[in-house]
């Protein structure tokens, strides 16, 4: 599950990374959770464009939005089904998962080794958008059992390809296959001991 994501570059940045005639209006913070606005790109035969729809889609079931979608089950979900020509690339600079430690979660920072914009599979509904996630690549399975869907290659613009039927990009949505992923993992905080107590 990605229930956190890092999106660490600027406007100008994005713009030039994803081919786009201008910056979406306004900009993000840094980290970005579950309801936030974040910019997702979208190309509906007019050429791409960035909007800031909300993360996660309303579930009239669940008092939490829908932010993520498993891949494997996309095509059977009628929640899903409707907004599978819906597509959109999600910019991000990294994603944040919990590893299990015992009772503790140990927080890890987790992105592509060389760096850089990249970006998830989506799919949007009008002003809510959810991110598409598949099993984990093999380096780091053991952080989670689920991943976001990274998009490598030509596999973006493939994606936001209103035309293309569903079955034909489905393909695109596994384990990231590009540059080797790393993970930073947060140190657990030492506890101070007691000043007045035996040294």
């Amino acid at each position: 599950m990605c229930s956190r994501y890092e999106l660490g570059e600027g406007p100008a940045a994005m713009v030039r990374r994803f081919d786009l005639p201008k910056p979406p209006p306004t900009w993000p913070a840094n980290e970005l959770r579950p309801t936030n606005r974040a910019p997702v790109i979208l190309d509906d035969g007019g050429g791409r464009r960035a909007v800031l729809p909300r993360w996660g889609l309303p579930a009239t079931w669940d008092n939490k939005p829908l932010i993520n979608a498993r891949a494997e089950t996309l095509s059977e979900r009628k929640t899903f089904r409707p907004l599978l020509g819906n597509r959109c690339l999600v910019p991000a600079t990294a994603y944040f998962e919990w590893r299990k430690d015992g009772r503790h979660k140990r927080k890890n920072r987790i992105a592509p080794a060389d760096g850089g914009l990249f970006a998830f599979a989506g799919l949007v509904d009008g002003d809510h958008f959810t991110i598409i996630t598949c099993a984990p690549a093999p380096g780091i399975a053991h952080i989670h059992n689920r991943m976001p869907v990274i998009l490598a290659g030509d596999g973006e613009a493939q994606w936001l390809e209103r035309e293309r039927p569903f079955e034909t990009v489905a393909p695109l949505l596994v384990p990231f296959t590009g540059t080797a992923l790393r993970a930073d993992e947060e140190r657990p905080s030492e506890r101070q001991g007691d000043l007045f107590g035996p040294g």
